[in-house]
């Protein structure tokens, strides 16, 4: 692998796609290994852009401005970051001569729910939560009656619990799929209604496709509000069967979808038995944790995946991740409590930089490091409550 200079004659550029605080992170994580980055996003100020050495704010749901934009940059590779892209650019891309990250089935069979979850369920004949897909208000009550109580019903194109409702009652299901039609990703009325599963807890296991083969980092626990992580901590205390079967499952849905760099494999654990839930082919929120963990976090073994580079897989301490919400909506909101936050022992802090900020908007997170899982999380926690988004001046 040669790597070329950034704006210069011949570099090796990465054009991604999604310039969130994950995105950001991938973007600096490219750049440390002198690749050019050009960042895409829906929105002007990105927390991405504002590391890039270019950006644009497009419409990434449109397959003509996506496939112009493409032909404009002649990257080396797309490394999608989110799921609302018009994939059939992506396939189209690819067919081209463009590599796209880790593949352009795997980007579009992942970014959607109906998808990924045959793959897994019928094709590779994984234990999963049982599940129905509906297009109607009629094919909802009817799935719910399948399913049965609870259940919780997503739009088949979103992600971090957008559009997610659990239903109780049977009654639940035009508001649930009204609110599934209005807040996904992407104008698309299919939803999936899936049962509850009861399990003992629920990880994440970054999976890395490298030139080496598959690699696994240590499982990461994680809680959630309302289908959107909130906590997340590294490792999770698993049996070996458990641990094993996890790594089972991880190894064959991701050797499926094809392709290098990291996945973010979610499963449920109940015992020893353990259920998929879904992938991202790209780091996971929940893997914020791996800056505080890990000799290499997720975003690194992104970018050395993907470009044919040695990873490393090893953590160095048990740690732990906490989110920072915006509290109240403000544009360009200022931080106070920044310093009390560092002041606590093993933590460190990632403020996003987004331009506007909402009650239940991520807009940074605190990481630490302790001796212990427990530690690591009571630390976490403290440094994010300290810091408060307010207004500016």
């Amino acid at each position: 692998m040669r790597i070329g200079t950034p704006l210069g004659p011949d570099p090796t550029r990465v054009l991604l796609l999604g310039s969130g605080e994950l995105g950001k992170e991938v973007a600096i994580a490219f750049q440390r290994l002198g690749v050019e980055v050009v960042a895409v996003d829906r929105y002007p100020h990105a927390p991405a852009h504002q590391v890039a050495h270019r950006w644009h704010a497009v419409d990434m749901t449109d397959p003509v401005t996506l496939a112009t934009l493409i032909e404009q940059e002649a990257p080396d590779l797309i490394v999608p970051e989110i799921e609302a892209i018009a994939t059939n650019a992506l396939v189209e891309a690819e067919a081209a001569g463009t590599a796209v990250v880790p593949t352009a089935r795997a980007a579009k069979l992942t970014m959607d729910r109906e998808g990924i979850r045959r793959l897994a369920a019928e094709e590779l004949r994984l234990p999963t939560s049982p599940y129905a897909f509906a297009d109607t208000l009629d094919e909802v009550r009817a799935a719910v009656d399948k399913i049965g109580l609870p259940c919780v019903l997503k739009p088949v194109m979103s992600s971090s619990g957008k559009g997610q409702t659990t239903l109780t009652s049977a009654d639940d299901a035009e508001a649930a799929w009204e609110h599934a039609r209005t807040a996904g990703r992407v104008a698309d009325p299919r939803v999936i209604v899936e049962g509850v599963v009861e399990f003992d807890y629920e990880i994440t296991l970054l999976t890395v496709r490298h030139a080496g083969g598959t690699s696994f980092c240590e499982p990461i626990g994680h809680r959630q509000a309302d289908g959107d992580y909130v906590e997340s901590w590294q490792p999770q205390p698993m049996s070996t069967a458990a641990l094993d079967a996890a790594r089972d499952v991880a190894g064959r849905v991701t050797e499926a979808l094809g392709g290098r760099g990291i996945f973010g494999v979610e499963l449920f654990v109940r015992g020893d038995e353990v259920l998929f839930s879904e992938v991202s082919p790209r780091p996971h929120d929940t893997g914020l944790v791996t800056l505080a963990t890990q000799r290499f976090s997720e975003f690194e073994l992104h970018a050395r995946a993907v470009l044919g580079l040695p990873v490393d897989t090893a953590l160095r301490s048990p740690g732990a991740s906490a989110v920072v919400y915006g509290g109240q909506d403000l544009d360009a909101p200022a931080y106070a409590g920044v310093a009390e936050a560092l002041a606590v022992e093993g933590a460190d802090l990632r403020l996003f930089g987004k331009p506007a900020a909402s009650p239940r908007r991520r807009m940074g997170v605190a990481v630490a490091h302790a001796d212990d899982v427990g530690s690591a999380r009571d630390r976490a926690r403290r440094a994010a409550e300290l810091v408060r988004p307010v207004p500016r001046g």
